[in-house]
């Protein structure tokens, strides 16, 4: 049985947190719906953990995923949220993926 609740109301705020692929978290933080995704990149970038590898240097470099889906830069957290939430007024985690440059050959 899976059991969905409806979100009455469209809350100001949203509690993120962010996954990195080895597990490490940023967050919680709180962002206003209308915070772009680009600025939600830009604040992953200046929270990265030090001493962690391959550090984004720009938002091209960041790609966020939330449930299941790449999250374009134009959009906004309110845009990008789903409708439906299976425990409200949680934390939602989002998903962080590095764009590796390539290689240069030797």
């Amino acid at each position: 049985m899976i059991i969905v609740f409806l979100v009455s109301g469209v809350p100001d705020s949203l509690e993120i947190k962010f996954l990195l692929i080895d597990g490490s978290v940023i967050g919680p933080s709180s962002f206003p719906i209308a915070t772009s995704v680009a600025s939600l990149k830009e604040s992953i970038i200046s929270q990265w953990p030090e001493g962690k590898e391959n550090a984004p240097r720009t938002i091209k470099d960041v790609k966020l995923i939330s449930n299941g889906k790449v999250l374009e830069n134009s959009k906004t957290v309110g845009e990008c949220m789903s409708r439906f939430c299976d425990v409200p007024c949680s934390i939602t985690t989002m998903h962080v993926g590095i764009n590796q440059a390539p290689q240069e050959k030797g």
